[in-house]
Formats: C-alpha cells, sequence, structure tokens
C-alpha cells in the first residue's frame, strides 16, 4: 500500500497552521470540484485526494496519529526499507490500544465515499462504529461560502446529494459558523449541516445583529452642518449632520443592521463613524473665504 503525504497534496509545510490548512484546502477545493470540471475524471480523483487530506489534517486527533504513522515511515525508509515492505497492519495493531474515541467527519468514509485503503486503515477498521455514532449523532457537515451581501439578504445553494439535487435556502442573517439543517440529505439519510463561512464583510464590523463602518465626510460639512450620503448594506442614505460634529463622533440608523435569523423582519442597528474628508484643491474663491474665516477668531 503506497503512503499518502497529505501535506504535500494540500501543498503546506508539516508546521503549517490549522488556519493555513483551511486556506490551502478551500484554494484547491474550488479549483478541482467536479461541478467546475464536469467529466474530468483527473479532477474529480484530485478532489478526492484533497478532501481525504483535509479530513486528517484539520482534526487534531487524526494528525497527530497521521504525524505518528509519518514518523515511523520515515524511519523505516532512512534505515533502508523499500516502500513495498513496510508492515502497515503491524504498526496499525500497535497503535490500535492509544486509541479511545472514534472519528467523525463531514462524509461517510466507510460507504465507498472516495477515501484511499491507505485511510481506512490507518483511520477506519478500529474506529467504523464509533465513527458511524457519531456521525448519527451529530449528522455530517459541508461548508459553504456566501458573500456579505447574502447573508444580509438570503440565499439559495444547489447541492448534489445522493444522486439529486437540492435548492437550500441560506436565511438571512446567518454569520460565519451558522449551521443550516438539511433533513436526510447526508449519506444513509442523514442530517446534513450547511457551515456557513462568509468568504467578506466589506466595510462592515459585525456584533451580534449590530453593523459598524466608517464614514468620509466632508471637513466643511462637519463644521457648519449639511448633509452627506453613507453607505449601508441596502444602498446609499443621506444623514443630517449638525454644525459642530466632532471627528470620529458615531451616529445611529436605527434597524440597518443585520436580520435576526429567526424574524428577519427585525434588524439591528447600523453605527456609522464620522472621519472629516479634507479636499485636496480649492477654487480661488473657496481658498480666499477660507482665509478669511481663519483669520476670525472663535
Amino acid at each position: 500500500m503506497e503512503y499518502k503525504d497529505y501535506y504535500k497534496t494540500l501543498g503546506v509545510e508539516r508546521k503549517a497552521s490549522t488556519d493555513d490548512i483551511r486556506k490551502a484546502y478551500r484554494k484547491l477545493a474550488m479549483q478541482y470540484h467536479p461541478d467546475k470540471n464536469p467529466g474530468d475524471k483527473k479532477a474529480e480523483d484530485k478532489f478526492k485526494e484533497i478532501n481525504e487530506a483535509y479530513q486528517v489534517l484539520s482534526d487534531e486527533q487524526k494528525r497527530a496519529r497521521y504525524d505518528q504513522l509519518g514518523s515511523a515511515y520515515s524511519n523505516f525508509r532512512t534505515g533502508g526499507g523499500r516502500p513495498g515492505d513496510f508492515q502497515w497492519d503491524d504498526w496499525f495493531q500497535q497503535q490500535q490500544g492509544t486509541q479511545q474515541r472514534g472519528y467523525g467527519n463531514a462524509e461517510d468514509p466507510f460507504a465507498g465515499g472516495g477515501f484511499s485503503d491507505f485511510f481506512r486503515t490507518i483511520f477506519g477498521e478500529a474506529v467504523r462504529s464509533s465513527a458511524r455514532n457519531q456521525a448519527a449523532e451529530q449528522g455530517y457537515q459541508q461548508e459553504v461560502e456566501i458573500t456579505f451581501q447574502e447573508a444580509y439578504s438570503g440565499t439559495m445553494r444547489q447541492l448534489q446529494t445522493n444522486g439529486r439535487k437540492l435548492q437550500v435556502r441560506i436565511p438571512a442573517g446567518v454569520k460565519t459558523g451558522s449551521k443550516v439543517r438539511v433533513a436526510g440529505a447526508g449519506p444513509d439519510g442523514l442530517d446534513l449541516y450547511l457551515l456557513v463561512n462568509i468568504t467578506d464583510e466589506g466595510q462592515f464590523e459585525r456584533e451580534g445583529q449590530d453593523l459598524y463602518t466608517t464614514s468620509l465626510v466632508n471637513v466643511l460639512t462637519l463644521i457648519i452642518g449639511g448633509e452627506a450620503e453613507v453607505e449601508t448594506p441596502t444602498g446609499k442614505v443621506t444623514l443630517t449632520i449638525p454644525a459642530g460634529t466632532q471627528t470620529d463622533q458615531v451616529f445611529r440608523l436605527a434597524g440597518r443592521g443585520m436580520p435576526h435569523i429567526k424574524n428577519p423582519a427585525t434588524k439591528g442597528d447600523l453605527f456609522v463613524r464620522l472621519k472629516p474628508q479634507v479636499p485636496k484643491y480649492l477654487s480661488p474663491k473657496q481658498r480666499e473665504l477660507l482665509e478669511e474665516a481663519a483669520r476670525i477668531k472663535f
């Protein structure tokens, strides 16, 4: 049986952080996803390899077990052993007593889901029953990426699972880490949970259902008062600026924040922090008036 270098598969160093591993996986998964490469068997096989590597390296216990094997295999090869002579089953039996619990993952590794014999030998046989039980309790997870605007308005995603296509609604108000349950869509009729990841927050920072942003306003408007346009998730709105508004003053726009996931009609608030925008160029008349104003003592 061939040893699989999962670090090489994802193109990361062995000391890579979990975040680095996740980023590498996302990039490769998008490149080789079957939906983007219809009918391409090589891309499909590569996608399975990437997924298998991520299932191991993203899980602390799996990764620790894999690193133990890698060290043993490296020592074997350094000692002059040939790849085909490594006793996989012997190593597996030696390590079996260290297993304390099963490994759950987002796919069923025991139902022909594309996992290699290497994966099954190292992570499968000793934990088959407990992994199935854990999957039944927790369901199956699959990451889905959406934009900030899709999180604000809600969106749809098409999934292909168990040989059928499903249109899944992702409700407005979700955040990174939210789970969307799709009943019975996983292997063996178990539930599938879409794990939401928002790829861009745009110019808004989020705290709960409230949003925070910064807006540049002409410095003269801050001084003498007036109106200014500020961005909201639904477009620009006009904000009335009172005279003497100070730098970093915050204005609250009620009901302009993120929708509550259980009641989209109810929204949080949007807080706008104002920063002065100083014009780079002035007309002769503007400069004259400003110089005159500067000579007046307040």
